[in-house]
């Protein structure tokens, strides 16, 4: 049996390998992502505390299969990153260095749990590519869309989406993965890693002014892959209509063009309207609605085949709430 989540005086007992089919869910976790010791910074093991204990104090884990991630290996992160740089935060962490960048915090755990939060996306396209489950939301940290290919950045150590969509195109054969980024903050580390390759469609929605500065719409692709990387950056007043027509303006009919083997998304949660570092003025509405669209989209060109992983969200209550509706849309 897996013990899952030990905060608000509460505990999970799933089976290691859930048997139930009838489940069109997947929520990969696991206790590990507490062990990302940051201390005081944002993205802090809270995140997670909160968010299982919410989850499961409203009953959503009775209808989703709660599943246990697989480590990656090194091999499959060094699919996206540079071997030279998984030795570079192997030895930081092992050193004790309590920062990789001004942004990035660590400690002597942090690149296994990274290792496992990779392992976490990887878990959750296994489970939704073998046909278990429909949809897989994997509750990770530390979150992986700013880290570059030989860099930390933004909080993050590995590209855990990018990681699994490498995956897909490497293992599965597919030939066509739309990336649906709806973090407040550019994914960047994502763009970057597929800004030539025609295999992924890139999708962003994410604040104009906000970090790390990148994202703008002119970002198109290049050589092969021009044309495969759209950026709609948003005003912070943007709210749940414009994010909504974002995606149906945009999203929507490109994805009716590109025509996906798969949907993947990085759920940033931090377009939350009182979210401390972000803030698109999303309401739990407003995501309740985008993940309805991605649904929709998946269900229209791959059989409703969704992966998805956690990036931001640092509102507590905003976070549990957001992923909770995410959830409902999924289930």
């Amino acid at each position: 049996m897996l013990s899952i989540g030990d905060g608000e005086g509460f505990t999970i007992e799933t089976p290691v390998q859930p048997a139930a089919r009838e489940a069109r869910l997947a929520v990969v976790y696991d206790p590990i992502y507490l062990e990302h010791d940051t201390g005081s910074h944002p993205e802090s093991a809270e995140r997670l505390r909160h968010a299982t204990a919410a989850l499961h104090a409203a009953g959503r884990f009775e209808r989703a299969a709660l599943v246990r991630p697989r480590r990656a290996t090194e091999a499959e992160v060094e699919r996206v990153h540079a071997a030279e740089y998984l030795a570079d935060v192997r030895e930081a962490c092992r050193q004790g260095r309590r920062r990789l960048d001004p942004d990035t915090a660590v400690c002597p755990a942090s690149y296994e749990v990274a290792m496992w939060a990779a392992g976490g996306a990887l878990t959750a396209l296994e489970v939704v590519m073998d046909g278990r489950f429909d949809r897989a939301l994997a509750l990770v940290r530390p979150p992986g869309h700013h880290a570059l290919p030989a860099r930390s950045m933004g909080f993050c150590l590995f590209n855990n989406v990018a990681v699994a969509a490498r995956h897909a195109l490497e293992v599965y054969g597919l030939e066509r993965i739309l990336v649906v980024d709806w973090d407040f903050h550019h994914g960047n580390g994502t763009e970057e890693i597929f800004y030539e390759d025609p295999r992924v469609l890139f999708f962003s929605i994410h604040s104009r002014y906000g970090y790390p500065g990148t994202g703008h719409a002119d970002r198109v692709g290049r050589g092969e892959g021009a044309g495969f990387n759209i950026n709609v950056p948003l005003p912070d007043s943007a709210g749940d209509a414009g994010c909504e027509a974002a995606f149906r303006e945009v999203l929507v009919p490109a994805a009716g063009d590109y025509r996906p083997e798969l949907v993947m998304v990085s759920a940033g949660q931090d377009g939350y309207y009182a979210d401390p570092l972000g803030g698109l003025g999303l309401t739990p509405a407003g995501y309740a609605r985008l993940a309805g669209l991605v649904r929709e989209i998946a269900e229209a060109h791959c059989g409703g085949r969704i992966v998805a992983a956690l990036e931001g969200g640092y509102h507590l209550k905003g976070l549990a709430e957001t992923l909770g509706v995410v959830l409902d849309a999924w289930l």
